[in-house]
């Protein structure tokens, strides 16, 4: 027995409906995802510093919308990386309560059970921040 025709096209609307409605879900950015999850509480969602963690801290934090124009104008990729990696001066020890351990590479020997490569993952979560970070740089 072979379906209606009438039933063939409300078939056809409703696949068509439900992949415009795919289609117009927002992209996730993954960058703005780690950074509001893991920097935006000492950082403050723009970057400047402020967030509400900040006043508790030694010192003032810098302004990450800046750090281009620090750095003759080009964002620095490697030393942002290298920073968020190895939790360079400021971020002190791998203890730090915000983001502890996610962002080790060493550390992920550690854990041979995972069904995946985690030192892959993890390079590729500081590259998504870093890749936000970039693009909060003011001109």
């Amino acid at each position: 027995m072979r379906p209606s025709g009438f039933l063939m096209k409300t078939v056809a609307c409703a696949m068509c409906s439900i992949a415009a409605t795919a289609l117009a879900q927002p992209t996730m950015d993954l960058g703005q995802r780690e950074y509001e999850s893991k920097c935006a509480v000492c950082h403050g969602t723009d970057g400047k510093g402020g967030g509400p963690y900040a006043e508790q801290l030694k010192r003032r934090l810098p302004d990450l919308t800046t750090l281009a124009r620090s750095n003759g104008g080009v964002f620095p990729v490697s030393r942002t990386f290298d920073t968020i990696e190895g939790a360079g001066k400021g971020h002190g020890t791998r203890d730090m309560p915000v983001w502890g351990l996610d962002y080790t590479i060493l550390a992920t020997e550690a854990l041979p059970e995972l069904p995946y490569n985690q030192a892959v993952y993890v390079r590729k979560r500081i590259t998504a921040l870093v890749g936000y970070l970039s693009r909060l740089q003011v001109k």
